[in-house]
């Protein structure tokens, strides 16, 4: 696939109908010639570039049915979105039911679990698969306003022929990421799909205002949560609960762990936070022998491992992280949690590389010499550093080399030099940086 610049470019502003003349000169271009041009909107072209590393052929692209009957029942009762379901039905659906439009929600690997709106839209929805239970990511189906929203993190407009698939051409769409209000990380998402009225000013101030009232209920149920009286728990469950809560455990660029438990923060120390780490890495347990291997740089007594393992139960179950407090033989997490450096995993694999980047807050536990967080560390830093050099777009790469362990790498300032066009004002930028680290080096 190659990528050339289109002479159109420096031409006055452009209008609704000139962006899809444009959207319709890359398609043919495309199919015609194997090019992508230089005509697209900066973000609408990126997300073509990352659909095309998954997607060769953009007529090839179909959404897949990920959840059907009952198997999506128990997911959609599971996850935290459910719980914000009624203020988006209140804010968007009820209101959309005759205008034309459909409202989608998403989680945050872009499978749809609520499609509602227009009857006779709903209808026509299901003839492309924007039905319940489908795969709406970009590595699916493509550039799309869900998808392209979470990769980015960010609200996003995608306008008839500016999909990547030709089958959403007679489609517009509107989407806006929602993130958990405790631990920031991406939820899913809510999108507005319809005709032209889809992508409209105000459908976008519409669709960002219903997801921050429904950010601010989720609030506000986890509080009123933590002030009812809550029942003994069976420690060993591990079956769905219902919505509000993502569990957490935030590793990245802090020694001081942050763990999220039924919207309760709790900041651990640092061997504390090796510990969860090193278990949220194994859900099925470790052992007593395990554990010292891997959470001690020398040699450490089994003693001592129980010891500190004492102390980590013990601080728990003193805090309203309780129902986390670790089993023994073998020691386990009672529930998953989610780690951000995970996620960031997850992202890169489906080569969401901006949303990625969004998590990442720097290195794992940047201090810490345990074996297994020096390997997890070293891991995540080359496979986010190699997705990015390999096949993220001139943005991407930017937004790379403001991470501190990317302030000497000097391969990847020279390919943001080789990727930015030659008038850009960011290059001087840069060639400074280049210099830099060749002064360092002499």
């Amino acid at each position: 696939m190659q990528h050339t610049r289109s002479a159109v470019h420096g031409r006055k502003p452009r209008t609704a109908e000139s962006l899809q003349q444009d959207a319709w000169l890359a398609h043919e271009s495309l199919r015609t010639q194997g090019r992508v041009l230089d005509v697209l909107r900066p973000g609408v072209l990126e997300s073509w570039q990352r659909s095309l590393s998954h997607l060769p052929d953009p007529d090839a692209a179909a959404p897949a049915l990920v959840f059907d009957g009952d198997e999506l029942a128990v997911y959609r009762a599971s996850h935290p979105l459910a719980s914000i379901m009624p203020v988006i039905r209140r804010l968007l659906v009820e209101p959309g039911k005759d205008s034309g439009l459909l409202v989608a929600v998403g989680d945050q690997l872009g499978r749809l679990l609520w499609v509602d709106g227009d009857p006779e839209l709903l209808r026509r929805a299901e003839g492309m698969m924007f039905m319940p239970g489908t795969d709406w990511s970009e590595n699916s189906i493509g550039t799309s306003a869900p998808g392209t929203a979470l990769v980015t993190g960010h609200s996003v407009q995608i306008a008839g022929a500016e999909h990547f698939s030709p089958q959403v051409h007679p489609w517009s769409c509107t989407a806006v990421p929602v993130h958990d209000p405790d631990s920031g990380s991406v939820l899913g998402v809510v999108d507005i799909t319809g005709k032209e009225e889809a992508v409209a000013v105000h459908t976008l101030a519409l669709v960002e205002a219903a997801v921050a009232a429904a950010t601010t209920q989720l609030r506000v149920e986890r509080l009123q949560s933590q002030q009812r009286p809550q029942g003994r728990r069976n420690s060993t469950a591990r079956e769905p609960r219902p919505g509000l809560y993502q569990d957490s455990l935030q590793i990245l660029g802090t020694d001081a762990a942050v763990l999220c438990v039924d919207g309760t923060r709790l900041q651990l120390s640092l061997r504390h936070s090796e510990l969860m780490t090193l278990l949220a890495l194994h859900p099925r347990g470790l052992t007593a022998e395990e554990l010292a291997v891997l959470a001690y740089p020398e040699e450490a007594s089994v003693g001592s491992v129980r010891a500190e393992m004492l102390r980590l139960r013990k601080l728990l179950s003193r805090s309203a992280s309780a129902r986390i407090v670790p089993e023994s033989r073998p020691y386990r997490l009672p529930a998953d949690l989610v780690l951000d450096a995970g996620q960031v995993r997850a992202c890169l694999s489906r080569g969401a590389h901006r949303l990625a980047l969004n998590i990442y807050k720097g290195p794992v536990l940047p201090h810490s010499l345990a074996p297994g967080i020096v390997e997890l560390r070293r891991r995540l830093g080359a496979e986010l550093r190699e997705a990015v050099l390999s096949e993220a777009g001139v943005e991407t790469v930017l937004q790379y080399l403001k991470l501190d362990e990317a302030m000497d790498d000097a391969e990847a300032w020279r390919l943001a030099l080789q990727l930015l066009p030659r008038r850009s004002p960011r290059r001087a930028a840069v060639v400074a940086g280049l210099q830099r680290i060749e002064r360092d080096l002499a």
